[in-house]
């Protein structure tokens, strides 16, 4: 059964750079969402949407099992399947550009090339809005490591990605480094037009009985709000690194939520776990963030935007000496 449609407000449109606006700061995360929520509720609401990553060619997946339950989150070891880029444009693309919202495409690769073959075969395709460049995949190139823990791969990617595409570039960085702010700036070196941070980082669950993990693989990504303080901490580390606008993604369930990361800088965000046990969270998010603007007075969402650190500067400020005292004349 359907939900009810929420009305647009115009206090809630952002801008996420290169020509790219939204509605509302609110999209799916890649990954956790379809374009079968369509039967819930008119996907045109959101800000954006954005669609599983795609490969260029056919790709299985990991082995199940693949999801399992861990502490206020979950732990899945999906692998990204993909049936290829024409697969996408000829039978899912449509399905999403039917609705009132601009469609970012998220692109993997297992190696550098395929981001560029990726990016040359979307650039002027309609209905493709912009790209996420999912640099969180394993480069099979360097036995196994995320080409994104790697300054120099993600600037080399996203510069491949944004030389052969002719519209936003959205930079998705890895939380599973030692430095986030150094691949935000690799990124923006290498021609990002905004970043949204973070994936999902790197866990395991054990299955204390059998002595083996749930997963049908090793390790997997944990997502979900125990993530959440990581993940704004990272939103907020990025957003001092760099000018670029900023998609806050981790464990997000709510407008409260939602609000955290925008007041550490992020211009939007994207919700993704909680869609799985309530596919409504995106809405209740878009209407927490009307009722904020409205009891709070503001002309736009944007107005707190960063605030945080405005005010921390204030908090940390060293007091000033004290005047002296004037004492008693000789």
């Amino acid at each position: 059964m359907a939900v009810q449609d929420t009305e647009t407000d115009s206090r809630l449109g952002v801008d996420l750079g290169a020509g790219l606006t939204l509605k509302n700061p609110v999209m799916p995360a890649s990954g956790c969402f379809g374009p079968e929520m369509g039967t819930l509720f008119d996907l045109g609401q959101l800000g954006a949407l954005v669609p599983k990553t795609i490969f260029y060619g056919e790709r299985a997946g990991n082995p199940a099992p693949r999801t399992a339950e861990s502490p206020a989150g979950m732990l899945n070891s999906i692998g990204i399947p993909s049936r290829g880029v024409e697969h996408f444009l000829t039978d899912l693309l449509p399905e999403y550009t039917k609705y009132d919202s601009p469609v970012i495409v998220s692109i993997g690769g297992l190696g550098i090339e395929e981001y560029d073959r990726l990016a040359e075969r979307l650039n002027g395709e309609p209905g493709v809005a912009g790209l996420e460049v999912n640099i969180s995949c394993p480069n099979l190139e360097a036995g196994g490591m995320e080409i994104g823990a790697s300054p120099t791969n993600v600037e080399r990617v996203v510069r491949g990605v944004s030389d052969r595409f002719d519209g936003p570039v959205i930079a998705k960085l890895t939380p599973n480094i030692t430095n986030i702010a150094d691949i935000a700036k690799a990124s923006e070196q290498g021609g990002a037009t905004a970043i949204s941070a973070i994936n999902t980082l790197s866990g395991m669950v054990i299955d204390v009985d059998n002595r083996r993990t749930v997963t049908g693989t090793m390790t997997g990504g944990v997502s979900g709000p125990a993530i959440r303080p990581i993940a704004v901490r990272m939103v907020w580390q990025v957003c001092a690194a760099v000018s670029l606008p900023v998609v806050g993604i981790g464990g997000i369930t709510s407008a409260k939520d939602a609000l955290e990361f925008i007041l550490a800088g992020a211009t939007a965000v994207a919700v993704g776990t909680a869609n799985f046990t309530r596919p409504t969270t995106m809405l209740d998010v878009i209407e927490g963030l009307k009722t904020y603007v409205q009891t709070h007075h503001l002309n736009s969402i944007i107005d707190i935007r960063g605030q945080l650190e405005e005010r921390m500067r204030v908090a940390i400020e060293p007091p000033r000496p004290a005047a002296p005292v004037a004492g008693p004349s000789d």
